[in-house]
């Protein structure tokens, strides 16, 4: 054991007095605690004096609380040993009126140069730079933020469509539009997307799950490359397919065009499909794959609807993608191999259950809710 940094030494008249306190018990219980750790720690009794192991079992007391009053026995003495810390006052500064509203205006602008965000204690001394106040704790602007609803400490990510676009509105009313269309086998609809899923490999065994216990993996792992993923979903239909692919160039979103045509819906008339503006989402890319009148053939069925910029929300196949994330891909798969079957069987279970996506939002909500993206028509 390492030597103590703090030696309680009491002399004879300090003993006395405190043993004095101990034993008339009319003190508060935590200034005869204090006098009893400075009893059972002075060096000067019979068999030198407690390790802080042995007080702290006898007085029922934590260690640290021992710490603190040998050293304070020490650096301030006896007195201040033994009696409790003048407790400062509770009551928080409450932030109204015009502090408070500079408190608003200040969590809601950007951070200040050489941080990333604003802390509780980062605006609390801000307040006081800027004299909005001549001071103010931590808490007080936790209290006030909370009640004004403001976490300047979070960000989210989120897709911010423009302001007043008619080329916005006039997509995502045609996107609405086409989802209101009754069920026409001959002209059936299909949402497109893709993603992507990095292949992870263990470097060490995981522990399995025991009872008390949760599964536990090394946070060191190998990469294995990226496998791309196309979403198919055909909602009124609630089926769906996951095609794994290396990669997702032109030449391989025209081969998935292909599959539809040719594969899944070879009697159709037309197959419309909904998908957002991705650079190999066009025509053209079936003529990078095909000979020209293979490539026109195919084209020749199919109807493209795009989803306007920063508005793929409206492709339910970004939903589809969302739930496959959640429920399947949320882990570390090793091979390309692995990720096929656990697709594959995840595709299986979702279409047996007939998994249907509730789309609600139609064109009149639209007009209600999104109405700044709307351009105003001056007359």
């Amino acid at each position: 054991m390492p030597a103590k940094t703090y030696i309680v030494s009491l002399t004879e008249n300090e003993r006395q007095k405190l043993q004095e306190l101990t034993q008339k018990g009319k003190a508060a219980a935590r200034k005869i605690n204090h006098a009893r750790i400075l009893l059972k720690a002075d060096i000067n009794q019979e068999n030198g004096g407690w390790n802080d192991h042995n007080i702290s079992q006898a007085l029922d007391v934590s260690r640290r609380t021992i710490e603190r009053v040998r050293q304070r026995f020490v650096e301030e003495g006896l007195e201040r040993a033994i009696n409790p810390r003048p407790k400062t006052s509770s009551k928080l500064k409450k932030i109204d009126g015009e502090a408070e509203a500079h408190l608003i205006a200040l969590a809601c602008s950007e951070a200040p140069t050489g941080y990333s965000r604003w802390t509780l204690r980062l605006l609390a001394e801000q307040m006081v730079v800027l004299d909005y106040v001549e001071s103010l704790s931590h808490e007080s602007v936790r209290q006030g933020l909370k009640k004004n609803e403001i976490k300047p400490w979070l960000q989210e990510c989120w897709v911010i469509p423009p302001q007043a676009n008619a080329e916005f509105v006039c997509q995502m009313e045609e996107i609405l539009e086409l989802y209101t269309r009754p069920y026409n086998p001959a002209y059936p609809l299909v949402c497109f997307d893709e993603s992507c899923k990095q292949l992870i490999s263990e470097i060490r065994q995981p522990l399995t799950a025991q009872p008390g216990q949760p599964e536990r993996f090394d946070y060191q792992y190998e990469r294995e490359g990226v496998s791309n993923l196309f979403m198919f979903f055909e909602p009124l239909k609630a089926w769906r397919h996951v095609e794994v692919t290396d990669q997702r160039t032109s030449i391989d979103y025209a081969q998935q065009m292909k599959y539809l045509v040719d594969e899944r819906y070879p009697e159709a008339a037309k197959i419309r499909i909904v998908q957002d503006n991705l650079n190999t989402h066009v025509k053209a890319s079936l003529y990078k794959a095909f000979i020209p009148s293979e490539a026109r053939r195919i084209l020749d069925k199919l109807e493209f609807y795009y989803t306007p910029k920063h508005g793929s929300w409206l492709n339910m196949a970004e939903i589809e993608l969302s739930v496959l994330n959640r429920q399947c891909l949320n882990r570390r798969i090793s091979s390309r191999e692995t990720l096929i079957q656990e697709v594959a069987a995840w595709e299986q279970q979702r279409n047996q259950t007939s998994s249907p996506v509730a789309w609600q939002f139609t064109t009149e909500n639209a007009r209600i809710k999104l109405t700044k993206l709307y351009p105003s028509i001056l007359t």
